[in-house]
């Protein structure tokens, strides 16, 4: 028998397909398996132009056999099979498409499901198999034939015996080696497993022999193995069902089935657009984070479909990182696929998916926010801080779609609330939106800062995660009303005159003075402070970096030593301003003393780092001596 040699420029070409193209050995079975489908979707749309044919469903499917000793595993369909010259062309021209020329052949539009579109499919069986037989018996015709290849060294065609039309692909899969093992893809549960994952969703039934175990006839404690033939595939996807048909409980089978997470989802979004770009989708909502969420190790992405064939198990571009938490799928019929059918171009499709994705959870969020408020904030504190984020990194791009999904402990209800909910209740004279940071709510209460504000009647929001200032400064502004830390320098709140604490006596501007040079370059100004009414000392801050983002940044390793603006406020009718003043002018080391140990008592209520410990514990000792 003559071998033919592939009708492609090079015997590179087929050595690139299989060991490049491909990322992951498994998928051979995938494109299998597509192909077959393709030819029994042949028959069908032959049955739709030719009043001779019946299609009757129940004769079509696709039959998996392993035989295990021998190392076969054999894909056999019940479809269009092909020709001599068909198995020729299809098979001996790498990459060329039997799909697509059957669908110019009969005129069929791009609305006809077939899924092969790229005829290199198949090829990814020598990744796997050191043979490769395809038996075909076309349609129409009374003669069969089996195309054979062990892989770049060209291809053989003879005829053979089929009775039925249709096409068997045996594959003869390699031994092991000390680098890579085959025996998995002669296990019938790792087979099952691999159809479930890829083909679950092909429209025709997927059969295979199962061994079952059965205790035998006549015996309490002996079990033998039979084989039992089973349907291994869903054929019809839930998100193609009617969502008046399915339950909570549906969803949520398949949320576990799908292994998206371990938690019941807060929510499900099911979604069948039709329009500029047609998909199903359905996405969940977890309640709770995964372990490694907030690590560089969590890859976000919905697994994402064409056709009901799997093409990628994440698909990252489908999800912006700040909606990263919602698991699921997307299915359509309108994307672009490259060569390899595993990895999507970045086209017009995919983004308009996208776009319609993102504002599909976004209006979900909002209402469970309106709705069903317990199981937001439940969410919420999972992955609220993940929102934050979003904010921060994408420098104020996605303030529109993440402002009113934020939300931040309140001074005034003691609970979570909204940027809305804030402006809400805002008083005509409130020309801030006033918020204090602090490592926890209980901090923030004692925070002498915050009096000022919360005496004027003002509510005040928390800000306890690390990302909040940073995310607040990209946002700037909500509903027209800036933000404003309460250790603001100028909270914008108007005195009463006869206020004596809100005065810079000039008596006392020479005192402050003096203070500030003992403290040299520590603080910016020292200043009669405005906003403490109890607490006798207290940092305010200038510029863009706050005292509490000073914090965070100098914990970071690629801490570039940025520093707050800081002003030390004193408090003019506390007890201690008295003893401040009564040593200014007459003992210069105590006055020197007593403005160290108010810098850094102010330091501490801030929760910053006293720079000299050993030194201010000597000055406490100095004191109580």
């Amino acid at each position: 028998m003559n071998k033919r040699q592939f009708k492609s420029e090079s015997k590179r070409l087929l050595e690139m397909m299989i060991n490049s193209i491909y990322t992951h050995r498994e998928i051979f079975l995938r494109e299998l398996i597509s192909n077959a489908s393709d030819a029994i979707d042949k028959m069908y749309y032959k049955a739709l132009t030719d009043e001779s044919l019946t299609f009757n469903k129940e004769d079509y499917f696709i039959k998996i056999h392993i035989d295990k000793e021998n190392r076969i595993l054999k894909i056999s369909d019940t479809g269009i099979g092909m020709t001599k010259e068909e198995l020729d062309d299809n098979l001996g021209v790498i990459a060329q498409s039997g799909s697509t020329i059957f669908k110019e052949e009969n005129q069929l539009t791009d609305e006809i499901d077939i899924i092969g579109q790229f005829g290199v499919g198949f090829y990814s069986a020598f990744m796997v198999a050191r043979n490769v037989k395809v038996i075909s018996k076309a349609f129409g015709s009374q003669d069969s034939y089996k195309w054979e290849s062990e892989g770049v060294e060209g291809y053989s065609i003879e005829p053979w015996e089929r009775e039925a039309v249709g096409t068997d692909i045996i594959l003869a899969i390699k031994d092991n080696t000390d680098d890579e093992t085959y025996d998995e893809f002669l296990d019938e549960y790792r087979i099952r497993e691999l159809v479930k994952k890829y083909s679950d969703f092909i429209r025709y039934p997927i059969k295979m022999n199962m061994t079952r175990h059965r205790l035998k006839e006549g015996s309490d404690n002996e079990y033998e193995d039979y084989t039992e033939e089973q349907i291994i595939n869903s054929m019809v996807p839930i998100w193609k069902k009617n969502k008046n048909e399915l339950t909570t409980e549906d969803y949520e089978n398949f949320y576990n089935e799908k292994h998206y997470g371990f938690d019941k989802p807060i929510k499900h979004l099911h979604i069948s657009a039709e329009g500029t770009v047609s998909y199903n989708s359905i996405m969940f909502i977890p309640e709770k984070a995964p372990f490694d969420f907030y690590t560089k190790e969590y890859e976000k992405g919905l697994e994402l479909y064409s056709k009901g064939v799997l093409i990628m198990n994440k698909c990252p571009d489908l999800l912006p990182d700040y909606f990263s938490f919602v698991k699921g799928m997307a299915d359509s019929e309108d994307l672009s696929l490259n060569i390899s059918r595993e990895i999507l171009q970045h086209d017009r499709q995919l983004k308009l998916i996208a776009n319609s994705i993102k504002a599909k959870i976004k209006s979900e969020l909002e209402n469970l926010i309106r709705d069903d408020r317990e199981k937001y904030e439940k969410f919420y504190t999972s992955f609220g801080r993940q929102l934050k984020f979003g904010i921060y990194n994408d420098y104020g791009t996605s303030n529109d779609i993440l402002q009113d999904l934020i939300m931040f402990y309140s001074s005034k209800e003691k609970k979570l609330v909204t940027l809305a909910e804030y402006v809400s209740r805002m008083p005509d004279e409130q020309k801030y939106i006033y918020y204090a940071s602090g490592e926890s709510n209980d901090r923030i209460d004692k925070m002498p800062q915050t009096e000022l504000v919360a005496d004027k009647g003002y509510e005040i929001l928390y800000f306890t995660d690390d990302v909040d200032e940073f995310a607040i400064k990209m946002l700037r502004v909500y509903k027209d009303k800036e933000f404003k830390s309460v250790a603001s320098g100028d909270l914008g709140i108007d005195f009463d005159e006869d206020d004596a604490s809100s005065t810079d006596v000039e008596e006392n501007i020479q005192l402050f003075n003096k203070m500030a040079e003992v403290l040299s370059d520590k603080v910016k100004e020292v200043r009669a402070s405005k906003r403490l009414k109890h607490h006798p000392v207290c940092l305010a801050n200038e510029g863009d970096i706050s005292v509490e983002m000073e914090k965070i940044l100098s914990s970071m390793p690629n801490n570039q030593n940025v520093k707050a603006e800081k002003i030390l406020e004193i408090n003019t009718n506390h007890e201690i301003f008295k003893s401040l003043k009564a040593v200014s002018d007459t003992d210069s080391d105590k006055f020197n003393l007593y403005t160290k140990l108010l810098y850094n008592q102010a330091l501490l209520i801030d929760g910053l780092p006293i720079e000299d410990p050993v030194e201010f514990a000597n000055d406490i000792c100095r004191i109580m001596a």
